[in-house]
C-alpha cells in the first residue's frame, strides 16, 4: 500500500481533540486515491441522471433495459451473506451521535445501521465525530453518560452487527479539498470507515458492511463494485470482504434490480425497500407528467398499488437471486406520558411489520429501540429461520403497475402539513440535527424532499385541492408564511432556533416557487452550511 503523504489536499473543518487520528496522512492517501480514481466516473454517472430525467421530462417512462433482458432471464445469485448478516429481522437505524451510537448497538436488534446520510446533518463535527464514535464502539471503547440521571453507558458484549451507510454519490464533501476539488461525500464517507476499521472488524469476527443509498442504474452498482474492488486490492483484503445492501428508494432503479444485484454479486448480500425516498423519486422523476400526480403525502402508504409492486417485486427478484429483501422504516417514536397514543402507534408498527413478513420480506427497519421488539414479534410470528429467502416467489409487476397513479384527493390541510414539516426538518438539519422528532416521528431528509417536491409539482401542474383551492404561488408564498409565523411562535419548538427558521422558510420559497426542479434539497441546504469555510490544514502541516 502507498504510504506516501497526500498530495494537494485542504481540509476545511476545524481540527478538534481526536480529529488528527481519523484525518491521519496514511487514511487521507487513501481518500485521495478513491478520489482521483473514481470521481470522473461519479460526475459522468451524475449527468447521466439528468440525460434520462431530460426523457421523463419528454414524456418518457421507466422501463426494463432491453439489452440486459438476459441477466433477467438466466439463473445466477449472489455470493451467500456472512453468518452475522443471515438473522436481519430487525434493524435499527439513526445518526451517528455518540448517544445513538451506544443505544442502537444495544437496543437488541439485530443489526444498526449507522447513518451518514439522511439522518446526518453533513457537518463536520458530526461527520469527523461519526467516524470517531463508529471506531470507538467496534473497539468497545465508547461510553456514554446520561446527563439527566448521571448513569454510564457501555456497548454490551452482544451488540448488534453494524451496517454503516456513506452518504450518495450526489453529494460532495467540501471540508476535504483534492487539487481545488471537493472529494466525493460517499468516498470520503466510505473510505475512512473502511480504513480505519476493516482489521478491528474481523477481530470481532464480523467486516466492513455498508448500505448504499440513492442508485438508479446497474453502472451506479458497477461503480461501486469497482470502489469495493480497488479498495480490497489497496487494502490486502479478500475479494469479497466487503459487503453492501443497496437501497432501492429510486423509481428507475426498480427496473434494474436484477441487474444491480449482478453487477455487485461478489459484494451485495441484499436489497432494501427505501419506501419513503421512493416516493420522493416517483414524484421527481415523473415531475412533468401531469397524470401522475400524487394525493396528500399521508395517502401514499405501502398498500398504494405501485408501492405494493415495488415491494412485491423486490422480495421476488431478491429470493430468486439469493439475497435478503429487507422491508422499509417504522418512524414512530413513543410519547412520554401518552400510553394511548403510544399503544396506537404500536399498533400500527405491528400491522405494519406483520404485513411485511406475510409478503415474504427477511426484516425491517425501526427508529426507535422501543420498537425492536414489536417489530421482532411480527417477524418471529411468520419467520422461523433466519430468514425467508427460500420461499420463492414469481417476479410480477409489469412497467405500467410500477408507475401506476394512485387514487387520492389533495387537501389544503395536507399542503400545509407539507409547508410546516418542511420548515420545521430544514431548520433542524441547517441547525446540526439529521434526525428530526416531529409529531411523534422520527424524520429525515426524505419527508421533508416528499414534502417540498409536492408543493412544487401541485404548483407547476395547476392542481387544486378537493374543495377546489388552487395551489399557485400566491398560495405557496401564504401558506410558508403562515407555517413559518407558526412555528416561530410555537413554544415546543426545539429542532433549532429562530434565524434557522427563518432560513429554512427562505429556502423553502426558493424550491418551491423556482421554476426549475432542485435535485435534492440538501444540494442547496449544504451551500447554507457551508458559507464562508477557511482552509485550517494543507499538506506541509503533514510533514
Amino acid at each position: 500500500m502507498n504510504t506516501a503523504n497526500p498530495n494537494g489536499v485542504d481540509l476545511l473543518g476545524p481540527l478538534e481533540p481526536g480529529y488528527r487520528g481519523i484525518l491521519a496522512p496514511h487514511a487521507l492517501s487513501f481518500l485521495v486515491g478513491l478520489h482521483r480514481r473514481f470521481d470522473g466516473r461519479r460526475k459522468a454517472l451524475l449527468e447521466d441522471r439528468q440525460k434520462r430525467q431530460a426523457d421523463y421530462d419528454a414524456g418518457a417512462l421507466p422501463d426494463f433495459p432491453e439489452e440486459t433482458a438476459d441477466i433477467r432471464a438466466s439463473e445466477w445469485t449472489v455470493r451467500p451473506a456472512p453468518a452475522d448478516l443471515r438473522d436481519r429481522r430487525v434493524e435499527i437505524t439513526g445518526p451517528v451521535d455518540r448517544k445513538m451510537v451506544v443505544n442502537a448497538l444495544n437496543s437488541g436488534a439485530r443489526c444498526f445501521m449507522a447513518d451518514f446520510e439522511d439522518a446526518s446533518s453533513p457537518t463536520w463535527t458530526n461527520m469527523i465525530e461519526g467516524q470517531i464514535n463508529l471506531r470507538e464502539a467496534i473497539r468497545r471503547q465508547i461510553d456514554f453518560t446520561d446527563e439527566k440521571n448521571g448513569k454510564r453507558y457501555r456497548v454490551s458484549s452482544d451488540a448488534a452487527t453494524l451496517l454503516v451507510r456513506p452518504r450518495g454519490l450526489h453529494l460532495d464533501e467540501r471540508h476535504m479539498m483534492v487539487n481545488g476539488q471537493p472529494i466525493a461525500a460517499a468516498l470520503f464517507d466510505f473510505g475512512l470507515y473502511l480504513y480505519h476499521n476493516f482489521d478491528a472488524l474481523n477481530v470481532r469476527g464480523t467486516g466492513p458492511y455498508f448500505y448504499l443509498p440513492k442508485l438508479e442504474s446497474r453502472f451506479e452498482a458497477r461503480f461501486w463494485a469497482l470502489v469495493f474492488s480497488h479498495a480490497e486490492e489497496v487494502l490486502g483484503l479478500e475479494r469479497g470482504t466487503i459487503r453492501c445492501t443497496v437501497l432501492i428508494e429510486t423509481l428507475p432503479a426498480t427496473f434494474e434490480l436484477d441487474e444491480i444485484l449482478y453487477e455487485l454479486r461478489d459484494y451485495c448480500v441484499g436489497l432494501n425497500c427505501g419506501r419513503w425516498d421512493y416516493i420522493f423519486s416517483y414524484i421527481k422523476r415523473l415531475r412533468s407528467h401531469t397524470d401522475r400526480v400524487l394525493p396528500d403525502r399521508s395517502q401514499v402508504s405501502m398498500a398504494t398499488p405501485f408501492m405494493e409492486a415495488y415491494s412485491k417485486r423486490v422480495i421476488a427478484v431478491c429470493h430468486r437471486r439469493g439475497a435478503h429483501a429487507m422491508g422499509g422504516m417504522s418512524a414512530f417514536i413513543p410519547v412520554k406520558g401518552d400510553e394511548g397514543a403510544n399503544a396506537r402507534a404500536f399498533e400500527q408498527v405491528r400491522a405494519d411489520k406483520a404485513r411485511e413478513a406475510t409478503n415474504g420480506h427477511d426484516g425491517c427497519w425501526v427508529a426507535h429501540p422501543d420498537l425492536v421488539p414489536v417489530a421482532k414479534a411480527a417477524f418471529d410470528d411468520v419467520m422461523s429461520g433466519p430468514n425467508q429467502i427460500d420461499k420463492k416467489f414469481a417476479v410480477t409487476g409489469s412497467a405500467a403497475d410500477l408507475v401506476a397513479t394512485p387514487e387520492g384527493t389533495i387537501t389544503e390541510s395536507g399542503a400545509r402539513e407539507n409547508a410546516d414539516v418542511a420548515i420545521r426538518y430544514i431548520a433542524g438539519w441547517l441547525a446540526g440535527r439529521g434526525a428530526a422528532p416531529i409529531r411523534n416521528m422520527m424524520e429525515d431528509a426524505a419527508t421533508a424532499e416528499i414534502a417540498r417536491a409536492q408543493l412544487w409539482q401541485w404548483r407547476v401542474t395547476g392542481a387544486s385541492t378537493e374543495n377546489g383551492t388552487v395551489l399557485d404561488a400566491a398560495w405557496m408564498e401564504e401558506a410558508i408564511d403562515t407555517a413559518e409565523a407558526e412555528i416561530l411562535e410555537d413554544a415546543h419548538y426545539r429542532l433549532s432556533g429562530p434565524d434557522e427558521v427563518r432560513a429554512a422558510a427562505s429556502l423553502l420559497r426558493e424550491l418551491v416557487l423556482s421554476d426549475d426542479f432542485a435535485e435534492f434539497l440538501t444540494l442547496k441546504a449544504y451551500d447554507r452550511l457551508t458559507e464562508g469555510l477557511q482552509v485550517s490544514m494543507r499538506l506541509t502541516e503533514f510533514d
